[in-house]
């Protein structure tokens, strides 16, 4: 009896150790798979094109947020108020009684910039048609705002010089000057008297450099909340590209 046990007991011995081993095998199988299919890589093609949908996405909600009737004006963050380098012409206006023309001055300020806003789309998306592949990765991973700060980096010298027309053209729709005009002549004049300083500022450089910032504001805005919000991310490469930033 004792000379059957020993085989049998080695037998068994040598079936467990393989199946242990096949076990093990087929462990390491799965991690594998499984650590390779989690995290997707993404191609720089994908990433370029992911960083330019979410600025086009911010910009058209942008644009539609601000080219209406109190789009800045309503709006606290981007409201143009009277120009800061002309307050002691707001405050002089306000003393000799002429606040109805100070609140039409103000207000016709971001009724220009609203008009001009509505030019603004094509100039945008010709700047975003541009943006370079290099910093793709370093734009996805910047966090919060990177991707606007990079076009605004990239692109304020030439929508100033496209936006200015623009806002020209507007400035002169909603009759800015006829609301400035007196208010500037009649301070000039008593800075004539007094010997102080004249002031004129250019409304048409103030409403234009209020306007895109204003803009960029609101495209940062929009960019953020797609990089939190995946119901944001209105498109598959939105979340393929900014899903897997939350991913990792």
């Amino acid at each position: 009896m004792k000379r059957l046990i020993i085989p049998v007991s080695i037998v068994f011995l040598g079936a467990t150790f393989t199946a242990c081993d096949v076990l093990e095998e087929a462990a390491s199988m799965v991690t594998t798979t499984s650590t390779t299919n989690t995290t997707p890589q993404l191609t720089n093609t994908e990433v370029i094109s992911g960083l330019k949908e979410a600025l086009n996405v911010g910009i058209k909600n942008s644009v539609n947020l601000t080219s209406v009737t109190d789009g800045f004006l309503g709006n606290a963050a981007i409201r143009l108020p009277f120009p800061e380098d002309a307050l002691k012409v707001k405050q002089k206006a306000l003393d000799w009684g002429l606040s109805g023309q100070v609140d039409k001055f103000e207000t016709t300020l971001n009724r220009a910039a609203e008009e001009a806003t509505k030019e603004a789309l094509p100039i945008f998306v010709d700047a975003i048609t541009n943006m370079s592949i290099s910093d793709g990765f370093t734009i996805l991973n910047g966090g919060d705002g990177a991707a606007t700060k990079f076009l605004k980096d990239q692109t304020t010298a030439k929508l100033v010089a496209a936006f200015s027309p623009k806002v020209e053209a507007a400035i002169a729709k909603v009759k800015l000057t006829e609301y400035w005009n007196p208010i500037i002549t009649k301070y000039n004049s008593a800075m004539t008297l007094t010997g102080g300083e004249k002031l004129n500022p250019d409304l048409n450089k103030y409403v234009t450099e209020k306007a895109i910032a204003g803009l960029f504001l609101m495209v940062e805005q929009e960019e953020n909340k797609i990089r939190k919000d995946p119901m944001a991310r209105v498109s598959d490469i939105l979340q393929k590209v900014f899903g897997s930033l939350t991913s990792k």
